[in-house]
């Protein structure tokens, strides 16, 4: 009877280091496979040009369907897989476009500020975001301002379409 005891823990144990093994931190971005060494997270299913343009690639982490092949997937995949398009039509170009430039994800929280008739603009780009794009308030070097003033001082829309 100890020795079915011995083994049981014995491979709980080891079971229990493999799921840890190659995971992203806490704080990054769902589907993270990957850490530039600019401190952004790579979120693409290949390797192929991570973290090109960040410097270069700092940390690997397990993909996010590793264990789809063996078994359920993880419950951060089902959460990914209950909330993704129906189908690749429901995708727009510019998310299309996003996921081949690199998988870059923005950060999870906007910068304090903003409000209705706001825009971010992202200093280094030139071009502002609408408070519905996923990079509003979240580009590094940016600021709120009405999309009138963004316009006044040169400033661009994101893929040319204008909030109001």
């Amino acid at each position: 009877m100890s020795k079915v005891i011995q083994t049981t823990v014995l491979l709980a144990g080891l079971m229990l280091a493999a799921s840890s093994f190659g995971q992203a931190p806490a704080g990054a971005p769902t589907g993270a496979t990957g850490q530039c060494k600019d401190g952004s997270y790579w979120t693409s299913a290949t390797k192929k040009g991570a973290c090109s343009g960040h410097k270069g690639v700092q940390t690997w982490y397990g993909t996010p369907d590793a264990g789809t092949a063996s078994g359920p997937p993880p419950p951060a995949a089902a959460a990914a897989a209950a909330t993704a398009p129906a189908s690749p039509a429901a995708t727009t170009k510019s998310q299309a476009a996003e996921e081949r430039v690199g998988g870059y994800t923005p950060p999870a929280n906007a910068a304090p500020g903003g409000g209705p008739g706001m825009v971010w603009v992202n200093k280094n780009s030139k071009v502002y975001h609408c408070p519905s794009d996923r990079w509003y308030g979240k580009t590094k070097n940016g600021a709120y301002m009405s999309e009138v003033d963004a316009k006044a001082q040169g400033n661009r829309p994101d893929h040319g379409k204008t909030c109001t």
